[in-house]
């Protein structure tokens, strides 16, 4: 005779991506997520942050706070924070990326 399987309901995982500074738009669309998703799901949901958090908008700052804040916010949720090139782009401007190598085009690919 077959066991029974366990049923476990799927897991809510929400991606979200390119803010690029606009702390309006990003708090609005986190309460369309909660309302939309149902409350229940999105304290328990998977959130994946796709990038581009800058740049653009005039609100990086109130935007990186405001993910900052989320973990603690909600500790029943996952949250995955990935980084995009208009952040990798902000962070080498401030500094805070180690120079690149210098790079040598070998004489046999000059001509190409």
């Amino acid at each position: 005779m077959a066991e029974p399987k366990a049923t476990t309901k799927p897991r809510t995982v929400c991606c979200v991506g390119d803010i690029h500074g606009y702390i309006t738009k990003l708090q609005n669309l986190w309460s369309n997520l909660e309302n939309t998703v149902g409350p229940s799901e999105f304290q328990t949901a998977l959130i994946i942050f796709l990038g581009d958090y800058c740049d653009r908008g005039p609100d990086t700052k109130k935007v990186l706070d405001f993910l900052i804040s989320l973990p603690s916010k909600y500790p029943n949720q996952s949250h995955v924070f990935l980084c995009g090139n208009h952040d990798l782009a902000f962070a080498a401007f401030l500094g805070l990326l180690p120079s690149p190598p210098d790079v040598q085009i070998s004489r046999d690919l000059e001509g190409v």
